[in-house]
């Protein structure tokens, strides 16, 4: 839920007619198919008038849509704008597949994470078909102090910080309900041409069966092997995989 804008002022950008709208968009929460003015009003802490005023410019920009009930919901320009996200990193043609094989061969949910400030972005995802699973969204934002993907992002940006120096070392990272209490995960750096992070590629499930040392390490495996061919394929070296590839063989 977003905060109202009183209380927000060190996130404010300056321009208060900017952050009024952007705190609308920002009160749709990941399960919020649609909301009324009464509940954009209370979770923004404007007042009626100011939110249906924003309401209106919004929707004629096509980042709000007025429901037939007289509800809201988001409209269509933010997910052309979340397509052109994606693409500005390029990395989609290349990690897309990788993401639905590990998926295939490991039964598991495949994410791509990102680092945005203090928060980690899933910029790609594919789940298996099985009902129990771990499910995100693409899109969705979680504290990167918490979780496999976050170790490394952090691991590979924060480089002299001595606390994730053995993530560094290992090239893998492990999470066992750090996020959510009944899910396990692990994840890998991803690497460009300069030798810079541009992600984390990752896999997850229930804690009690993605959980175990031996599920682990399959996944670390699986996981390393498609990063050696994501760096590749993006101009980096695979090569700084090979000994971690190998002590997950031993």
């Amino acid at each position: 839920m977003a905060a109202p804008l009183d209380q927000a002022g060190k996130n404010s950008s300056g321009v208060a007619v900017l952050d009024r709208a952007f705190a609308i968009l920002n009160a749709f929460g990941p399960t919020d198919d649609q909301l009324t003015l009464t509940e954009l009003s209370r979770r923004t802490g404007l007042y009626k008038s100011t939110t249906l005023r924003l309401l209106g410019a919004l929707e004629h920009g096509g980042f709000i849509r007025k429901l037939n009930d007289g509800q809201y919901g988001v409209g269509h320009q933010p997910l052309r704008l979340a397509a052109l996200y994606q693409r500005s990193f390029q990395v989609g043609p290349v990690i897309e597949p990788l993401l639905q094989q590990l998926s295939r061969d490991l039964g598991e949910t495949a994410s791509f994470y990102v680092q945005q400030g203090d928060r980690r972005l899933v910029l790609y995802r594919v789940e298996p078909t099985r009902s129990v699973r771990v499910s995100i969204r693409v899109g969705e934002e979680f504290p990167i102090d918490r979780g496999a993907s976050g170790k490394v992002l952090l691991a590979f940006t924060e480089t002299l910080d001595t606390r994730w120096s053995e993530v560094r070392d290992a090239l893998w990272a492990a999470s066992y309900g750090e996020r959510d209490l009944e899910t396990a995960s692990a994840s890998v750096p991803v690497f460009d041409a300069t030798g810079e992070v541009v992600g984390a590629l990752t896999l997850s499930g229930p804690k009690e069966r993605f959980g175990t040392p031996a599920m682990i390490n399959a996944a670390v495996a699986a996981l390393l092997d498609s990063a050696k061919t994501a760096t590749v394929a993006l101009g980096g070296k695979g090569g700084r995989y090979d000994a971690s590839i190998a002590e997950c063989k031993r």
